[in-house]
């Protein structure tokens, strides 16, 4: 048992890594991008004209610290824990490229359709944080945790300044 306690150790920071990153995102969503970020971050509210975005520089930006980390861990002898926490990083951020980018924004076609409870929970509310062009007057900052729907509709109307998105013409009224 006792050759297993390191192992378990790992596998611990690890998830914690994981589920911290959540908080960690939050907060530079919050409080970076649509804060001193915003210059990067804008182009993500709005139409986007091509396959790359400004935005995507935060992807670039956030993945250093996993790099750093892994090489540090494997190359340079700072321990498990830095390899053990920076494929901890490296795991949210492919997370968040799987739900944000695929799921939600559709980076890549697919046919992906959310059923669960959970998986509606977080589209809608990542779809009402982005119904406003502003980096003021937005809610639900998170990527996997998210408020009920209903909660962020009724912050959204309490909001008298906020510029919200004009609605997207339905494929039919395209042809």
């Amino acid at each position: 048992m006792d050759a297993f306690a390191p192992t378990l150790g790992l596998a611990a920071l690890f998830l914690l890594t994981v589920a911290g990153m959540e908080g960690f995102a939050y907060v530079m969503h919050r409080w970076v991008m649509h804060g001193p970020g915003w210059f990067l971050h804008a182009s993500h509210h709005r139409a986007r004209a091509g396959f790359w975005e400004a935005n995507d520089l935060y992807f670039v930006i956030f993945a250093l610290p996993s790099i750093l980390l892994l090489l540090g861990g494997v190359q340079w002898g700072w321990g498990a824990w830095a390899t053990v926490v920076g494929a901890g990083i490296a795991a949210y951020g492919a997370i968040y490229l799987g739900f944000h980018d695929i799921i939600v924004h559709r980076r890549v076609n697919h046919r992906y359709v959310a059923r669960s409870p959970y998986m509606k929970r977080i589209v809608q509310a990542h779809r009402l944080h982005h119904i406003v062009e502003t980096k003021a007057g937005n809610v639900s900052f998170g990527f996997l945790i998210a408020p009920r729907p209903e909660a962020l509709k009724a912050q959204l109307a309490a909001m008298p300044d906020k510029r919200l998105r004009a609605p997207a013409a339905s494929a039919a009224a395209q042809d």
